[in-house]
């Protein structure tokens, strides 16, 4: 069984990631992104968020989480443990660094109100930071952050059970009470390659992910996208909640 420590991560090539996933969007992602906006957009609705700290956690190679959170966020914090993707991260949140691919995602977004009145390529460059670090550690910072996303992230870093719900555990656990959260998981996945390495996954289903969130949410809602992108996976779960008041232990 290959753990979180075993994947090739310092290998990950996150230009060939971006080209498979995001250079042309993906019907799925744009549906993930309107459901992402427009769960951010009522639970925010009526309200000027002060000192909103947003996090996106194992961001990879995908700006759209952190496009999503911009309009309520005074600082948001991109967390990524794979080096190759700090550094595309970092050219992208660099002065007029936001690539022209993710002018699509963002044409989504401003199907809201709220974005309007924001410059995304600006707002990035003044608001985001990147930081490395591992999913894990996360549990030494809890109730940090009051805006949260977690994209493929801990089903897709290990075929491990207990890593999985650990990594699902210290996300949840870095939300402050009431902090509005979005996660997507690819449903029973078998693993996936970019470029030419091959990295792990956990089969999550919805109910080992309802399972795993259960405790930390009374505001949960699991959508089955019912759509696959690649070989070796049935589907795509979203997951919008917002996070309850439990503090769980290790």
């Amino acid at each position: 069984m290959d753990r979180n420590a075993d994947a090739p991560w310092s290998k990950f090539d996150p230009e060939a990631y971006v080209d498979v996933n995001y250079r042309t969007p993906l019907d799925v992602d744009l549906l993930i992104l309107r459901a992402m906006r427009d769960h951010f957009s009522r639970c925010f609705e009526g309200v000027v968020p002060q000192s909103v700290l947003g996090i996106d956690v194992g961001a990879g190679a995908n700006m759209y989480p952190a496009l999503a959170m911009l309009p309520w966020c005074e600082k948001i914090v991109l967390l990524e443990y794979a080096q190759p993707n700090v550094a595309y991260l970092d050219r992208q949140t660099a002065e007029g660094g936001l690539d022209a691919t993710w002018g699509a995602f963002w044409d989504v977004l401003l199907e809201d109100p709220a974005y309007r009145d924001v410059e995304p390529a600006e707002r990035i460059a003044e608001i985001v930071r990147v930081e490395r670090g591992n999913l894990f550690d996360l549990d030494a910072q809890p109730r940090r952050y009051d805006l949260g996303t977690m994209f493929f992230v801990a089903d897709s870093m290990s075929e491990c059970p207990d890593e999985f719900r650990r990594g699902v555990r210290c996300f949840m656990n870095t939300l402050s009470p009431g902090a509005p959260f979005a996660a997507a998981f690819m449903k029973e996945s078998v693993g996936y390659w970019v470029g030419d390495q091959h990295y792990p996954a956990y089969r999550v289903n919805e109910e080992r992910a309802r399972e795993s969130l259960a405790e930390f949410t009374g505001e949960l809602e699991i959508r089955d996208l019912h759509q696959v992108v690649r070989k070796g996976h049935e589907g795509m779960l979203l997951v919008l909640g917002r996070r309850n008041s439990t503090v769980a232990v290790p």
